[in-house]
């Protein structure tokens, strides 16, 4: 009980810190080392079991954050470092701008903003089958998708929100997550996949798709904030047409080099080979090798930026979150679940309840998940229920809490790359996260056999 209340207070105060305007990279990263240092003192590791110690408790504490520094700025980091460089260098040689001026006419048939971001949102959602990663997908549609939505007039909130809830209800057959889930549930991976999940999953992002349209709208009126599309004649651009397609080049490549097409490659191989492909077709167009190279430039000093409002924000939340379960915040959730009631659809919403609240706090979907689900063939056997009928809301759960979370990866990134405050981007998921969470339950009691 004790780690459970140490985890909230900390976690009451660096949220109070963050919403008061402090920098939320150091109250995290603050947060998450008094965390730490209380989780030695209590005589608990502080590291995880793929960190190897330095021999010392103390010096641990400082040896997790190198540790992140590598992971973050090597692998998430260098893949959001790099997009935003790359979106830097589209804007620089027109071909965001070109891309808006093409799109401005068919799309300004539509009038409302809403309905283009219902659809930018449901595309989202079908990228969610391409790349499995939510921080990935959502730094990706930040960097293609966002500029785009923002020059069409939605807000800029309510487009980092499209970015950052895409991943929140799972769609893709063959994810780790489903793989687990369909094992505790016992059941094939293609029945449990396809008959179960997959069409609840559908119900779910129809629900939140028109949530967010309607909460998205009512949080620009009440705010006030209101932004203009751009009209085709304020664009001046002297980028050829055929540039608009250069912003979405990544995707394209994510599709195409997915091990199906072509050979398996990572995101930010994609990229590298998009950036190539943009500097040949602008040397083409400019005939003017300095003038290249120093717009080039653009690129790097957009790396930059992101390196110091993105990525060490992500260390900050990184260091946070290992805290809160090192101090065992997630295994006291754990033990509680266990002592939950007893019938079938209490023992459900009681690990919808925790699963959310374990992924909220520490700002994982997966954590939370491969902690609980380890339960679920015991529980059920010991209700005598269908373990599909506990372990899908779980699942699902579990990344619709990381969605609301003001520490995780997905929201950070695109906070970040918005340049908002996470908070705000929580705000703007809240309603739809929690009416996806409400449809997945509903949907469970009809569709899933107790």
């Amino acid at each position: 009980m004790l780690e459970l209340i140490v985890g909230t207070l900390v976690t009451l105060v660096v949220g109070r810190a963050i919403f008061k305007g402090y920098s939320a990279t150091g109250v995290l990263l603050s947060g998450g080392l008094l965390l730490l240092v209380i989780t030695a003192m209590m005589g608990k590791p502080v590291l995880p079991s793929k960190v190897v110690s330095t021999g010392y408790i103390a010096t641990d504490i400082f040896e997790y954050v190198r540790f992140l520094l590598n992971d973050r700025g090597g692998g998430l980091g260098m893949l959001i470092m790099v997009l935003c460089g790359f979106a830097g260098y589209m804007s620089h040689i027109g071909a965001n701008t070109i891309l808006v001026k093409l799109a401005s006419k068919p799309l300004g048939i539509i009038k409302s903003p809403y309905i283009l971001l219902v659809a930018a949102y449901l595309v989202a959602c079908a990228m969610s089958l391409a790349v499995s990663s939510a921080t990935g997908l959502g730094v990706l549609l930040m960097a293609t998708l966002f500029p785009l939505m923002v020059n069409m007039g939605i807000s800029r909130g309510a487009a980092a929100a499209v970015c950052a809830s895409p991943a929140a209800i799972i769609l893709a057959p063959t994810s780790g997550d489903v793989v687990m889930a369909a094992q505790a549930a016992n059941m094939p991976l293609l029945d449990f996949a396809f008959k179960l999940t997959l069409p609840i999953s559908l119900v779910a992002i129809a629900c939140m798709a028109v949530t967010h349209f309607f909460w998205q709208r009512y949080l620009d009126q009440k705010s006030g904030e209101h932004n203009e599309p751009v009209a085709p004649g304020d664009l001046v651009t002297t980028a050829p047409a055929f540039y608009a397609i250069l912003p979405f080049t990544p995707i394209i490549g994510v599709l195409v080099f997915d091990g199906k097409w072509g050979p398996q490659l990572d995101i930010v191989t994609i990229i590298v080979m998009c950036m190539v492909l943009a500097s040949l077709l602008e040397l083409v167009r400019i005939r003017n090798g300095k003038e290249l190279l120093d717009g080039l430039q653009v690129c790097w000093r957009n790396m930059a930026d992101a390196f110091a409002g993105v990525v060490m924000l992500l260390v900050g939340a990184g260091v946070f979150a290992q805290g809160l379960m090192t101090i065992g915040f997630i295994d006291t959730l754990l033990t509680h679940a266990q002592d939950l009631g007893s019938g079938g659809m209490i023992m459900m919403l009681s690990l919808v309840v925790i699963t959310t609240l374990a992924a909220f706090t520490t700002g994982s979907g997966n954590a939370p998940f491969y902690a609980f689900v380890e339960l679920i063939p015991n529980l059920a056997s010991s209700l005598g229920i269908n373990p599909a009928y506990l372990v899908i809301p779980m699942l699902q759960a579990s990344n619709l809490g990381r969605t609301i979370s003001p520490v995780s990866g997905v929201v950070v990134a695109c906070a970040g790359m918005g340049k908002l405050s996470p908070f705000e981007v929580v705000k703007r998921t809240s309603l739809p996260v929690g009416v996806g969470l409400l449809v997945v339950i509903i949907a469970t009691q009809i569709m899933v056999p107790a």
